[in-house]
Formats: structure tokens, C-alpha cells, sequence
């Protein structure tokens, strides 16, 4: 069993020649799907970034995967435990607060998801093994992707 990184920037050993046409964005995406498919699992960064919740990248990453039924593992890093779940980071990115029902809503008065989970339910949900690491530097704490790798690894034996 080995473990190897891949980037959407990696090039692919049987790039398809009419690809060199296509502007960059495209040659990027068209790689990141390859490399994806070509992978017997993966682990996702669910870390916040610009916002409550992850890259959209990683949600792409990970949903293409989930169609593939090959396992995902996932992290999310936070500064503190009070941004552990979805809904508070909502509640404090966009505003959102609970109705007379007690219902989370943004600004916009929809529902925001309220499961108690760390990130979205349709991500959270797919990841075979799950954590969350309370850090002093989220974006860059790399414990979270050290303990899905050895999870991955358990999983593969």
C-alpha cells in the first residue's frame, strides 16, 4: 500500500494532446477529475476558508469521489471550540440567528443546517473517518491530514 499526493497542477502521464487548446482553468479541472478518478481514496481539507465553511474546491473533490464510492477522509482545523460546528461559524460569518421556532436562519431567512456537525451534513456524512483539530493556526495545522493518512492506512489493511 503506498500513499501519494496528488495536485490538480500535476500533470498527467497521458495528457490528451487537444487539451494543450484549452485555456488553463479548463486544463486544471479536467486534471483535478483525472487525478480524483485515478485515486483509490482520498482525504479532504473541510477546513473554513473566505468563509463559514470549506473551499469549494474540496466540496467538488469530495463529491466527485463520493460518486466513485471510494472512501474519503476528512478534517476540518478551527481556533477554537466555539467554531466547531457549521452553524456557529455561520452564525458568525453571515449573521444567522434562530427564528421563533428556533430555526437557524441567515440573513435571507433560510434555514441553515443545525445537525451539530462540523461542516455541511452532505460532506460530513460521506467521510469515513472524521476530525476536527482545535488549533492556534487553522489554515496551516497539519495534525488533521497526519491523522487521516493514518486512518487511511488502518482502513487499507
Amino acid at each position: 500500500f503506498r500513499l501519494t499526493g496528488v495536485s490538480p497542477l500535476d500533470p498527467l502521464a497521458d495528457e490528451p494532446e487537444a487539451w494543450s487548446a484549452l485555456p488553463e482553468w479548463r486544463r486544471i479541472a479536467l486534471r483535478n477529475e483525472a487525478h480524483i478518478r485515478s485515486c483509490a481514496a482520498v482525504v479532504a481539507n473541510l477546513t473554513p476558508f473566505r468563509g463559514p465553511s470549506c473551499a469549494s474546491a474540496a466540496a467538488f473533490e469530495a463529491g466527485v469521489l463520493a460518486g466513485l464510492g471510494r472512501p474519503l477522509m476528512a478534517y476540518v482545523n478551527v481556533a477554537d471550540e466555539s467554531e466547531a460546528e457549521y452553524v456557529d461559524r455561520v452564525e458568525v460569518h453571515v449573521g444567522a440567528q434562530r427564528d421563533e421556532h428556533g430555526v437557524w436562519r441567515d440573513g435571507d431567512g433560510c434555514v441553515v443546517e443545525d445537525f451539530g456537525l462540523p461542516e455541511t451534513l452532505m460532506l460530513w456524512a460521506e467521510a469515513r473517518r472524521l476530525f476536527v483539530i482545535i488549533t492556534d493556526d487553522p489554515l496551516h495545522d497539519l495534525t488533521g491530514l497526519e491523522m487521516c493518512l493514518e486512518a487511511l492506512a488502518l482502513y487499507a489493511e
